[in-house]
């Protein structure tokens, strides 16, 4: 990755100046909104507040508001900078609480080098924060700010220079000495660099088993020890060795771990070559780690390494950390951040390490395989399941250790809640795989001989929704499955080409098609194509459904699959569109080029069904240029027909239109300008007039909206068959064959 001056400079600079800014969480459209935020609808719940102080995290942000503060002395690798050109990272920081663990954040910079000072400044801030995140404050002053905070403040202090980096390298330190067979009590452990990071990785390993004793510190002026002349610390004095002066060349062998937290480039490869076997590498410090990987590669072929670099595998970074912790220590209203939950928090992480890893997370670093090894021994920061195993075991050990005030009743309720606060896209695709995993039904995938379509059928089987048939090739099938390292077991291969019931097969073909231009010569050649030998198996009943269009345009697959299997109504495509706020469905986007009045009133009444049966209440609304015959066209006129039918046909869906699409999707303002509008809220299936409107827009959400895309789906076959756009990844099979699953067990 390469970032120009410029293009930083720009980024931080361009339309409104930095990065963060206060949204509203209430609406303010009206004077009775503005009324009721301040005066005089505000003092109702000061009052209530003044009755209770508790009651402050049930009428404001405290309870889900986090001050990160520094005076910018120790700032990334800048040094003393001040605190306001520390002010760009603090901001980030803030991005990253509300990205990973929608935390929200107010940046505070301190212009003070005064310990005591900062101390009284950020204890006055209790009434308006439930938590507090030191950032960037030079050692040894941290280590004095923070434990005179936590001992006379009543909500979570966390100086993540310390123990963000720690909790993460303790993570990586446990897995590495399981995969080298190396114990905690026994290690050799070299560590060069002695400030706010190093003390505190070295205090959490000793928590994990290290004997202190085993333990050789250096700082800036050499090895730490008791025969130096000049003072340390009382944190260094900790691990003083009463031992000679030494080199840190000579103090490596017969080391098991070195552990950097100093400066890049100190350490040279020969320097490695007397530790001990599978020696344990972390040289962590940015943005030039202490030694090179690759070259520490070369040296050393039997290490484990970490480096704080993303390029590299085995990235620590804070990030994997503190969002999760301060998540749970909020979700509990935790009174501080105790060493119970920091340790909770470790053990969290490196078992999530040993887990198999989703095929999106893969998908965003661009790996193929990731899984518990020497170079990968801590998640990806991008593991969007941290959230869900590092703040449930923080919160659980709050309450485990009376530092909660409130608890958690149902742990399996709060991941959902977990779940739900970061986005719609896991909680709706849950519920379907939850629906799915009850009846689980026999699938066939038609490009078996594609990893993607293998992996898919692996999770399928593993996860028990549903039985995958893949079709192509077996002894191909075979191979690949060696290569991937994976377990057919109970996946059914089927190669269409040398079925020994192939006849049955193709007498199914002739009679479905006899009189539609088929003979019986063509019938025993198509039925060896899987676009016919696949709905074949629906129509016979030897599979419930179908999934395809791994690696072939769906129009391939569509024309057969209607001609075997029939209409079960008006056929169309329909896609979920997941956003963080909200859940839309768009149709038709795939098949009906113009369709009239008849026809998008069959696909509005067929999307609400289906979006009904996922346990949605559907708000249709009927999309058009215009709104209420403001403008009299052939187009809208025909969306304004179409929602009449549907009004007539089918009087318990809520539909509208023909109206705009600002309109659909703001039921308030629909209403201010509309009176009349029967939306009973936010449209959230919206049926456009065309396939040209409804592919662009779900293009357009796809790259400029940041949605998550799951479908097309095709409704109004007589059987659940998807066809896939071409090359998408596999949790988009599994996704989508659950949806298929749902459909055939309704």
């Amino acid at each position: 990755m390469i970032i120009r001056k410029k293009d930083a400079l720009d980024y931080h600079s361009e339309g409104r100046p930095g990065k963060i800014e206060v949204v509203s969480t209430k609406p303010t459209l009206s004077q009775r909104d503005l009324g009721l935020a301040y005066t005089p609808g505000v003092a109702e719940p000061c009052r209530e507040i003044a009755l209770d102080k508790d009651a402050v995290y049930k009428y404001t942000s405290k309870g889900n508001l986090v001050a990160v503060i520094s005076n910018g002395t120790a700032v990334l690798g800048l040094g003393d900078i001040g605190p306001e050109a520390g002010k760009p990272v603090m901001e980030g920081k803030g991005i990253l609480f509300k990205k990973f663990a929608d935390i929200d954040v107010f940046d505070i910079e301190i212009d003070s080098h005064d310990p005591d000072e900062i101390i009284t400044i950020v204890k006055s801030l209790q009434p308006t924060f439930g938590g507090i995140n030191l950032e960037d404050i030079k050692a040894p002053d941290c280590f004095y700010i923070e434990s005179k905070l936590r001992e006379i403040m009543d909500i979570p202090v966390f100086h993540d220079d310390q123990h963000g980096t720690a909790i993460i390298t303790g993570a990586a330190f446990l897995n590495a000495l399981e995969l080298t067979g190396k114990k905690a009590d026994k290690v050799k452990i070299v560590v060069s660099g002695a400030g706010a990071a190093a003390n505190a990785v070295i205090k959490l390993f000793c928590r994990l088993g290290t004997v202190p004793e085993n333990v050789f510190m250096f700082d800036s002026k050499g090895f730490v020890t008791t025969t130096r002349p000049d003072p340390i610390n009382k944190e260094k004095m900790e691990f003083a060795q009463h031992l000679p002066m030494m080199t840190l060349a000579e103090c490596l062998t017969g080391a098991d771990v070195f552990l950097g937290l100093s400066a890049g480039g100190l350490l040279k490869p020969a320097m490695i070559m007397g530790m001990n076997p599978n020696p344990i590498i972390f040289a962590l410090a940015n943005p030039d780690p202490e030694i090179g990987y690759h070259e520490a590669i070369e040296a050393r072929p039997d290490l484990i390494m970490a480096t704080g670099r993303s390029d590299y595998p085995n990235q620590v970074n804070n990030v994997l950390g503190f969002p999760f912790i301060f998540r749970g220590a909020l979700d509990v209203r935790a009174r501080t951040i105790n060493e119970e939950m920091k340790l909770a928090a470790v053990y969290a992480i490196a078992g999530l390490a040993k887990e198999e890893v989703p095929e999106s997370v893969k998908k965003i670093y661009g790996l193929n395989s990731l899984k518990f090894g020497k170079t990968y021994i801590i998640p990806k920061p991008f593991d969007p399941r941290v959230l869900t195993r590092v703040a449930p075991a923080v919160a659980k050990a709050a309450m485990d250790t009376g530092v909660a005030r409130i608890p958690i009743e149902n742990f399996d309720v709060y991941e959902q809640e977990l779940i739900n606060r970061m986005g719609w896209t896991k909680d709706i695709i849950r519920r379907v795989i939850h629906k799915a995993k009850l009846n689980p039904k026999r699938v066939v995938i038609a490009e078996g001989d594609h990893p993607m379509a293998l992996k898919a059928a692996q999770i399928l089987i593993d996860e028990k929704i549903a039985y995958p048939i893949l079709l192509g090739n077996i002894p191909k099938i075979q191979k690949l499955a060696a290569e991937l390292d994976m377990d057919l077991g109970e996946i059914k291969i089927i190669d269409p080409r040398n079925h020994p019931d192939i006849e049955r097969y193709a007498d199914e073909l002739l009679k479905s098609r006899q009189r539609h231009g088929v003979n019986k010569v063509d019938t025993f050649d198509l039925v060896k194509h899987r676009s016919y030998f696949g709905p074949l198996m629906v129509k016979l009943g030897e599979a419930d459904a179908m999934v395809t269009g791994v690696t072939t345009s769906y129009s391939r697959y569509l024309k057969p699959t209607i001609q075997l299997l029939g209409k079960s109504n008006r056929v169309f495509g329909l896609h979920f569109i997941l956003t963080k706020q909200e859940a839309l469905f768009f149709a038709d986007t795939t098949l009906n080029i113009n369709p009239d009045a008849e026809t998008l009133a069959e696909i509005a009444i067929q999307s609400a069904d289906f979006v009904k049966s996922l346990n949605i209440e559907p708000i249709v609304g009927m999309l058009s240029f215009t709104n209420f015959g403001a403008v009299s066209s052939p187009e809208s006129r025909k969306v304004q027909k179409a929602a009449a039918i549907v009004k007539k046909l089918r009087p318990d869906i809520n539909v509208e239109g023909e109206l705009q699409a600002e309109y659909a999707l703001d039921f308030e303002l629909a209403k201010s300008i509309f009176p009349f509008s029967e939306l009973k809220g936010n449209a959230n299936v919206l049926i456009f007039p065309n396939l040209d409107a409804s592919n662009i827009a779900t293009k357009l959400m796809s790259k400029v909206g940041q949605a998550e895309i799951v479908g097309p789906l095709f409704l109004g076959l007589s059987h659940p068959v998807h066809i896939l756009p071409s090359y998408r990844d596999v949790n988009d099979i599994v996704n989508v064959a659950a949806i298929a699953v749902a459909q055939a067990g309704n």
